[in-house]
């Protein structure tokens, strides 16, 4: 009984921490349980990824598997949450900095690293036992890839990107909303994709769509994936432009050669 007691004002403890979340009727106490008990992936803590990993922690995520072989630069710190001049001066890799700064937000997130990329040989493990994926990445070949895991694993993910004030970004959740096949056939070819170093990025836009990602993983973590937009979300910050695209009933989508046909040609070569 005193174990069961304990418990309960450890609970009631920790719920107090979260008293202006789950005074939001629609998330409340149940949708602070369910996320504070789950896991979820962020495959790359750059300027996506880092932003969305401070957003669930200081949310109260249960488990945060961060995978990323990066260093922290100078001239990440515009657009990178949690890093800061002494973590480039030091060549920080960036798991172990952001692990670091989550702790020191909440000590109750269980923060696990991996300095590594992600590839072909190693997504099962990495993404093995997660509730969500959640994409940091700034490359199509891995998002693809992500995207096969995804939908032949039936497990939800959010794809984003950034490039200079424009953002866009996505939720994924395998046959019940389009996937990104449905929008991009294949990967640009290298420097044709935008995301190339040239076009440069704009903090804020980073921000933002990474908000709209964090907002997205706390519906589908608390158990209200009813509440997870279909749509392709698009914004230009810089010329005040927003727009949404349904990619679930495109001619894309019917003769997609993913969710549709089954063909994993990024997990599977």
């Amino acid at each position: 009984m005193r174990l069961t007691l304990a418990g309960m004002a450890a609970d009631a403890a920790d719920m107090a921490r979260y008293d202006r979340q789950t005074a939001f009727a629609d998330f409340g106490p149940a949708g602070q349980r369910r996320l504070h008990a789950s896991r979820s992936l962020i495959v790359g803590v750059g300027g996506l990824g880092s932003w969305v990993a401070e957003l669930l922690a200081r949310a109260g995520a249960g488990t945060l598997r961060l995978v990323d072989a990066d260093r922290v630069e100078l001239n990440n710190i515009h657009r990178q949450a949690m890093y800061d001049e002494a973590d480039a001066a030091a060549g920080a890799l960036k798991v172990e900095a952001a692990r670091k700064h989550l702790k020191r937000v909440n000590g109750s997130v269980v923060v696990e690293t991996v300095a590594s990329r992600l590839d072909g040989s190693n997504i099962s493990a990495l993404a093995d036992g997660v509730d969500l994926v959640i994409d940091g990445t700034d490359n199509f070949p891995t998002r693809f890839l992500i995207n096969d895991y995804a939908v032949k694993t039936l497990t939800p993910w959010i794809f984003a990107g950034v490039v200079g004030a424009e953002a866009q970004a996505m939720s994924i959740i395998p046959g019940r909303t389009a996937c990104l096949r449905c929008i991009y056939d294949s990967p640009p070819p290298p420097c044709v994709d935008p995301t190339c170093r040239g076009s440069g990025v704009l903090g804020p836009a980073v921000a933002a769509i990474a908000a709209f990602q964090a907002a997205e993983a706390i519906k589908i973590l608390a158990g209200r994936a009813d509440k997870v937009s279909p749509y392709l979300l698009k914004m230009d910050l810089w010329e005040n432009q927003f727009q949404r695209i349904d990619a679930a009933h495109s001619a894309a989508n019917l003769e997609c050669p993913c969710c549709k046909r089954r063909l994993f040609e990024f997990l599977e070569p």
